[in-house]
């Protein structure tokens, strides 16, 4: 047979066990003058009801392993305590015993005291239930010492604790706490709310809680968002909802919306947080705030940057598009005045338009070729993503209006001064556009762009010196182009290296086109790649069928005496 827990003895005044012992005495009491209480029948019939569930709530709080060592124990029979005084109080100025003759009251004033009386009641049997039943004290079992986590999970633990219990006034102490313990430890938060339940602090961001306590708890969850280690978590107990309520206009104040445009950003990242997001409706809002003046500037940055985030997701981008989204980037890339927000709006578009032909002819015929060269011309160095957004749209538009909107200068700008980055998304686009006809060949090597692609040749990126190779290939078939490039000492030994196919290389073939350009143009060349070895590279290339390769080594060994005297591929 199970034995029954102890029954708790009175302790020291102050203790658990002493409040125990003060609301038993007082339930009796209290029970006594709710019944002998005049007038207001009904009111006092549910209050006797609620004081009658008193004591077995009491039993089920004492009963638990720990209670003695819960401070939220002790506060909860104290706030019994002073609710049962008030019963027996206030059922004495009704006449709720012999020697007390009822006090005049207006009838208005004791149904108010009689109906905040009732709530007491109600809050501390919901209190007492959440308490025993719903497993809140769960967190406070003693664990082993293995198993505890930082020194501060204990103190965490009350405190999300204490969000589900009291009145308003006491969430909000316990939601400070957690921005205290959040900012000074995330870690320590976010460990104990995996154990937890987490919707207690979601539930936070209801309207219906006062806005004081709303933005402490946006600002608890934008701190664990953006520490990473939360962001699932905080997904699956349903916090994008409130969130993106908060992001709209008016559903908020000014620091809720903001926290909640920087935790959707951070939570974006996520492919099911992004579905999430989109699924309830968050893009539009965040369009709202990028277009709206007057918003802060970290309120943009963070609207753009999810926006970005959410059109990464391929599955996605057709809905954004329906929703407005090219509009709206293009916008904040032409009107817009925050740096960063604009390259998210950069990064925006290029999404949009990688591998997607219908979102690519949309975003061209809404400017958006034109929108993107004018945001190269910033002081700011040139944005990888806005050059890789031209590159997958250059295809769409006609040579001329390309020549007119002086696209190829821009390309030899970002090829000087770009990042390697930026420079390779030049260099694909060069590509791209130089194949669409002759003109543009000759177009982009007056621009200078030959001259630019050769350093590249050296980058540390295979894709960076592909795509340099492949750039100056398709420049090639314009013969005053071979001949600009055989003028600079560097364009020989740097094609010629990338012959060598010890590492993994795909610039090889577009090496070998090069090559072939520059071995028609200049006998002076033809010497200059023998001497390099190219021809030992040309020989195995030319096992492996790579386009163009046998041709060129037949016109490098013409004329050759097969000796030793020959160059050999480095070993």
């Amino acid at each position: 047979m199970a034995e029954k827990p102890e029954e708790p003895v009175a302790g020291d005044a102050g203790s658990a066990e002493w409040w125990l012992s003060q609301a038993r005495e007082l339930v009796p009491t209290a029970l006594q003058r709710a019944r002998e209480a005049r007038g207001f029948g009904g009111r006092w019939r549910v209050i006797t009801s609620m004081v009658e569930r008193l004591p077995a709530c009491l039993s089920d709080l004492s009963s638990h392993p720990c209670f003695a060592k819960i401070a939220l124990c002790r506060e909860q029979l104290q706030s019994v305590c002073a609710t049962l005084g008030e019963v027996i109080e206030l059922a004495g100025r009704h006449g709720g015993a012999a020697d007390d003759p009822p006090r005049v009251v207006g009838k208005l004033q004791m149904q108010s005291d009689l109906d905040s009386l009732s709530s007491k009641l109600e809050l501390n049997l919901r209190d007492c239930k959440l308490l025993v039943k719903t497993g809140v004290l769960g967190e406070f079992t003693l664990l082993p010492a293995t198993e505890l986590g930082t020194p501060a999970e204990p103190d965490v633990r009350e405190l999300l604790a204490r969000l589900h219990i009291g009145r308003a006034e006491a969430k909000h102490r316990a939601v400070e706490g957690l921005l205290e313990a959040a900012t000074a430890d995330d870690k320590s938060v976010t460990a104990v709310l995996i154990r937890s339940n987490a919707a207690a602090l979601i539930q936070l961001l209801s309207p219906a809680v006062p806005t004081l306590i709303r933005e402490k708890t946006a600002a608890v969850i934008c701190l664990l968002a953006e520490s990473g280690s939360s962001g699932e978590l905080l997904v699956s107990e349903g916090v994008i909802p409130p969130l993106i309520r908060m992001a709209e206009s008016g559903g908020g104040g000014r620091v809720c919306r903001e926290k909640a445009v920087i935790s959707l950003q951070r939570l974006s990242a996520s492919t099911a947080a992004a579905r999430s997001i989109v699924g309830y409706g968050g893009a539009a809002p965040l369009m709202e705030i990028c277009g709206t003046a007057g918003n802060s500037v970290s309120q943009v940055v963070a609207a753009a940057g999810a926006l970005k985030n959410l059109s990464a997701v391929s599955e996605l981008r057709h809905d954004l598009a329906r929703g407005g989204l090219i509009g709206a980037m293009l916008d904040l890339l032409r009107r817009g005045t925050v740096p960063h927000a604009k390259e998210y709006a950069a990064e925006c578009l290029q999404h949009l338009t990688a591998g997607n032909d219908a979102l690519r002819r949309a975003v061209a015929a809404e400017g958006g070729v034109g929108c993107l060269l004018a945001f190269l011309d910033s002081p700011s160095p040139p944005e990888p993503a806005a050059v890789g957004a031209l590159r997958n749209l250059v295809g769409l538009v006609p040579p001329g209006e390309l020549i007119s909107l002086a696209l190829l200068p821009r390309l030899a700008h970002v090829l000087r001064v770009g990042s390697p980055a930026a420079q390779q998304a030049a260099a694909a686009a060069l590509c791209e556009v130089s194949s669409s006809s002759p003109e543009m060949k000759r177009f982009a090597g007056e621009a200078g762009c030959i001259s630019l692609l050769v350093p590249m040749l050296g980058s540390k990126t295979g894709e960076a010196r592909e795509a340099a190779a492949q750039a100056m290939a398709s420049l090639m078939a314009h013969l005053p182009n071979a001949r600009g490039l055989k003028k600079d000492p560097r364009s020989v030994p740097s094609l010629v290296r990338l012959l060598d196919p010890a590492p993994p290389n795909t610039a090889a073939k577009h090496a070998v086109a090069c090559l072939l350009a520059l071995s028609s143009a200049s006998k002076r060349s033809r010497k200059a790649m023998a001497s390099h070895g190219a021809i030992g590279y040309l020989k195995r290339h030319s096992e492996m069928d790579v386009p163009g390769s046998k041709r060129l080594l037949h016109r490098l060994q013409r004329g050759k005496l097969p000796t030793l005297f020959r160059p050999h591929p480095p070993t």
